[in-house]
C-alpha cells in the first residue's frame, strides 16, 4: 500500500502502545482500588509507581517468562469462569441455589430517541463493544516468537484467545445486565459482580488480585513492540536515529523511556481513568486493523491473478498461487470496511472527549516522520563520496587559535597541544584593562621555552562580554587570511569533580563554542583539564 500507508499504521502502533500502557495499568488500579476503595485518591500515584517499576525491569533486560505470565493468566481466566458458573447457577437457580438478590437502580433517561439518532446510538454502542477486541493485535505483531510452525501456532492461540475473551466477556455482560449493575468511577463491574455472586471472600479477592496482576503485565505488551517498533522506524529514516541504540543490557532504552514518558503524561491528564482512555486506545487499534485488512485485500488481488505454479515477488516478500483467495478476499473486505466504519464512529463520538488527541497526533507524526526523512535523506546525500574529488574538499589552514582568559596550567595545556598540530599558533586574550594586561604579560614572560614562537594578540576591549570580540577576531582574521580554508580553534576546558561543579565553569567556553560552530569553516577543538587529578598530582 506504500509508504504513506505505512507510516500513518506506525503512527497508529505507537500512539497504540502508549495507551495499552496507560489502559493496562490504570485498569490494573482500578482492580485494586475496587478491593481497596480507601486506595481511590491514590490511583494515580499508584499507576505511576507500576509504570516506574515495569520500565525499571524492561531496562534492566529481564525478557518475560512464559510460566511467569501463563500463571496468574490461568488464575484470572480459572476465577473469572468459576465466578460466572456460579452467578449462572444462582441466576437460574439450578441445583437448589440461592438465587441473587437483585436491587434493581433506577437510572433516568437523559433523552429519548429515535430515527437516526437511535441508529447512531447503536452504531455508538457497536463502536464501544469492538473496543474488547483491542489487544488480539499482539499475536500477529509477535508470529516470530512462537515455535515452529509459527503462522499456525500464532492462528491456534488467536483462536483460543476469541474463545476464552467472548465467554469471558458474554458471561460478564449477560450477568451484570441482568443483574441490574451500574458502571461507577469508584468500583469496576468486574468487582461489583464478583461481590454479588459470591460475596467478599477468598473468591473475590482471588478475582481482583490475579485481574489487577494480568492488567499490569499486560502493559508490558507495549514496552516489548514500542522499542522494537521505533528500531525500525529509526532505522529506515522516520525516527532519530538514537531510537536505534541498545542499552548495556541489549535492550532499546530510549524507546523504553520515550514510552514511559508519554504514558506518565497521559495516566496524569487521564486520572488513571481507563474508561476515559479506552476510546482513545481502540482508534488506533482500529486504524491498523483497517490497514492490515485493506493490504491484505489488495495483496490477495496480486495472488488471485497468478496461474496454479506461478510465484510472483512483491518488494517485500514472495507470494505463491493459492486455492480460495476470492473467499479470503471477502473477508478481508468486510473486515476493512467494519474496522473503518468503528474507526470514524470511535473518532466522531468521543472527539470532544479527547479522541481528538489521537486523531490530531497521528498526522503529526507523519508529519515528523516525512520531515525527519527528508532531514536525513540530505544528509545522507550531503556526507556521500559517491564522485566525490579530492579537490573538491576544503583545504586545512596551518594555523590554530587558542582563546584564553588567563594563563594557568589548563590554558597552557591547550597551547602546548596547538603547538603539536600547528607551526601557527596565535594566543588571543581580551584585556580591559591596563592592569589586567600588565599582570598577563607578567606571567606570560615566565615561560619562553612555551611562547618564544607563539604569536600573542591581546584585543582591548571596554566591556565585560569577552565572547563578542574573540568571535569577531577569530572571523574576521580567518577569512581574511585563509579564505575558503578550515580554520582550528583549541579551547581549554575545565573538567570539574563533579556535575554540580560543573556549573561554576566553563560558561564562556560553552558560550565562546556556540558562537564559532556556527561558521562552516571554522573547527573547534576541546583541551580538557581535570581538576581533581591535577590535585592529585601536586604536592
Amino acid at each position: 500500500m506504500g509508504s504513506f500507508a505505512a507510516q500513518v499504521a506506525g503512527a497508529a502502533l505507537l500512539t497504540d502502545y502508549i495507551l495499552t500502557v496507560s489502559v493496562s495499568v490504570s485498569a490494573g488500579v482500578r482492580a485494586v482500588t475496587s478491593a481497596f476503595p480507601h486506595a481511590f485518591e491514590y490511583r494515580v500515584w499508584i499507576a505511576l509507581a507500576a509504570i516506574l517499576f515495569i520500565t525499571w525491569v524492561n531496562l534492566r533486560g529481564m525478557r518475560e517468562s512464559g510460566t511467569i505470565f501463563a500463571i496468574p493468566t490461568y488464575a484470572f481466566v480459572s476465577g473469572v469462569l468459576l465466578m460466572i458458573a456460579i452467578g449462572l447457577v444462582r441466576y437460574f437457580g439450578l441445583f437448589g441455589a440461592a438465587p441473587i438478590p437483585i436491587s434493581a437502580e433506577q437510572v433516568a433517561a437523559e433523552a429519548s430517541l429515535s430515527g437516526f439518532a437511535y441508529l447512531w446510538l447503536l452504531l455508538r454502542a457497536f463502536a464501544g463493544g469492538c473496543t474488547a477486541l483491542t489487544g488480539i493485535e499482539a499475536i500477529s505483531d509477535g508470529v516470530q516468537a512462537f515455535k515452529p510452525p509459527e503462522s499456525k501456532n500464532a492462528a491456534i492461540t488467536m483462536v483460543a484467545m476469541g474463545v476464552i475473551a467472548m465467554s469471558l466477556f458474554i458471561g460478564i455482560s449477560f450477568l451484570a445486565t441482568h443483574l441490574s449493575l451500574v458502571p461507577n468511577e469508584a468500583e469496576s463491574i468486574l468487582s461489583q459482580l464478583t461481590r454479588r455472586v459470591v460475596g467478599t471472600g477468598f473468591l473475590y479477592y482471588w478475582v481482583q488480585i490475579f485481574t489487577a496482576i494480568i492488567l499490569f503485565m499486560a502493559a508490558n505488551t507495549g514496552y516489548q513492540d514500542f522499542p522494537r517498533l521505533s528500531y525500525f522506524l529509526a532505522r529506515d529514516g522516520f525516527l532519530p536515529r538514537w531510537m536505534e541504540n541498545r542499552g548495556d543490557r541489549l535492550v532499546f532504552s530510549s524507546g523504553i523511556l520515550v514510552l514511559s514518558l508519554a504514558a506518565t503524561l497521559v495516566v496524569i491528564v487521564f486520572q488513571a481513568d481507563e474508561i476515559a482512555m479506552l476510546p482513545l486506545y481502540a482508534l488506533g487499534v482500529m486504524l491498523g486493523f483497517s490497514l492490515s485488512q485493506s493490504g491484505m485485500f489488495r495483496l490477495l488481488g496480486k495472488i488471485a491473478r497468478l496461474k496454479p505454479g506461478e510465484s510472483m515477488h512483491t518488494g517485500v516478500t514472495e507470494i505463491h498461487a493459492e486455492r480460495h483467495v476470492t473467499a479470503k478476499r471477502v473477508f478481508n473486505f468486510i473486515g476493512a470496511v467494519v474496522t473503518s466504519i468503528v474507526f470514524v464512529i470511535l473518532a466522531l463520538t468521543k472527539f470532544t472527549e479527547g479522541a481528538w488527541v489521537v486523531v490530531l497526533m497521528i498526522p503529526v507524526l507523519v508529519m515528523a516522520f516525512n520531515r525527519m526523512h527528508k532531514h536525513y535523506d540530505r544528509v545522507s546525500l550531503a556526507l556521500s563520496t559517491k564522485g566525490l574529488k579530492f579537490d573538491h574538499l576544503t583545504e586545512v589552514a596551518d594555523m590554530v587559535y587558542v582563546p584564553i582568559a588567563d594563563l594557568h596550567q589548563g590554558s597552557i595545556q591547550a597551547i602546548r597541544y596547538a603547538k603539536r598540530i600547528s607551526r601557527d599558533v596565535r594566543v588571543l586574550t581580551i584585556s580591559t584593562t591596563p592592569e589586567q594586561e600588565v599582570r598577563f604579560m607578567r606571567r606570560w614572560k615566565r615561560f619562553p621555552e612555551l611562547v618564544s614562537d607563539v604569536l600573542l594578540v591581546v584585543i582591548e576591549y571596554d566591556f565585560r562580554d569577552i565572547v563578542r570580540p574573540l568571535v569577531e577576531y577569530i572571523v574576521s582574521s580567518s577569512e581574511q587570511e585563509f579564505p575558503g580554508m578550515i580554520t582550528t580553534v583549541v579551547v581549554p576546558e575545565f573538567i570539574p569533580e563533579n556535575r554540580i561543579a560543573d556549573f561554576l565553569h566553563n560558561q564562556t567556553a560553552r558560550r565562546l563554542r556556540s558562537r564559532l560552530r556556527v561558521n562552516k569553516n571554522i573547527v573547534v577543538i576541546d583541551v580538557p583539564y581535570h581538576i581533581e587529578s591535577m590535585l592529585k598530582r601536586d604536592p
